[in-house]
């Protein structure tokens, strides 16, 4: 637990943060940056096991299922031919980057928000996903905004965005600090805490496991989230796996899969305008002895 006011809030640069590589992969690339993962013949993915709709175990299957698993399954569809080589491993939210500097997996798909701080821990995709930060509490809380957070508790996954947020946003409120969102759900079913600050994909997860909650409030603030990767060392310079992720985020946006996907999960509980902006940096012109580059029009990047 933290005590209003224990901790200033930190600023979170979601807004001055550099573009990622563009989609196009070459024979090096594939050659030096990707060889190992295509001899081990699988993909190795750090998720969540328990964020409904995004990240999570089916209780009944025993399966992983979620928009971030059909994403990890569509760029080894891409990769292999077969959406099924992939090695799941679980990854608590503040071990994201750790695990990928210490090559445990191949890359994060775990609610992974882009931030300047954080590209000079990890490297990027461009954006898969773009979310507000709201609230959740119980229907007979009386609670329909921040304005009624002084005083009351609110909780947050330790190490999140979120948790700044909460510092910003809820400056007389004490903060439940926990491991993951399932356990801030419990905390506020046994009146720990009186509202879960984060963002509204992952809130309309907690929502359809507990009818007697609800999303309240205005967008706090808007983010993205994207693959993460290692940054290029001398183990692996993971170039062409963030070239080949580009790509396939790129051909989810144009054969439609995006919108299955997102409806699949997420239609009932929230409305989108659609996937986010493609997010590049400048790069010298493209090799003309690359494949045919399927990047989209200028008009949607930024």
């Amino acid at each position: 637990m933290e005590e209003p006011g224990a901790e200033e809030p930190r600023e979170i640069n979601t807004w001055d943060i550099e573009g990622s590589l563009r989609p196009w992969v070459t024979e090096a690339d594939l050659t030096q940056t990707m060889g190992h993962i295509m001899e081990r013949g699988r993909l190795i993915v750090g998720v969540d096991q328990s964020q409904n709709l995004l990240s999570f175990r089916d209780s009944v299957t025993g399966e992983l299922e979620g928009f971030e698993v059909d994403l990890a399954r569509e760029i080894a569809r891409d990769i292999f031919d077969d959406p099924e080589r992939v090695d799941f491993r679980f990854v608590e939210s503040a071990n994201r980057a750790s695990a990928l500097a210490n090559h445990e997996v191949d890359l994060i798909i775990r609610t992974m928000t882009v931030t300047r701080s954080r590209q000079q821990e990890v490297a990027f995709s461009t954006p898969y996903l773009t979310t507000d930060s709201r609230l959740l509490v119980m229907r007979n809380s009386a609670i329909t905004g921040v304005e009624q957070l002084p005083g009351r508790t609110v909780c947050v996954t330790d190490g999140s965005t979120a948790l700044e947020k909460a510092r910003l946003n809820a400056p007389q409120s004490r903060i439940l600090k926990t491991r993951s969102w399932a356990d801030c759900l419990v905390a506020l079913q046994q009146n720990q805490a009186d509202a879960i600050l984060s963002d509204d994909t992952i809130l309309s997860g907690i929502a359809a496991q507990d009818p007697y909650t609800e999303i309240v409030g205005e967008s706090l603030a808007a983010e993205s989230y994207a693959v993460a990767m290692p940054h290029p060392d001398s183990h692996d310079d993971s170039i062409g796996l963030t070239r080949q992720v580009n790509s396939t985020i790129e051909r989810l946006r144009r054969d439609g899969t995006w919108w299955r996907m997102y409806n699949n999960w997420f239609a009932p509980y929230l409305a989108t305008s659609g996937p986010p902006p493609l997010v590049y940096r400048e790069e010298e012109p493209e090799p003309t002895d690359s494949p045919d580059n399927p990047s989209e029009t200028a008009e949607e990047e930024q």
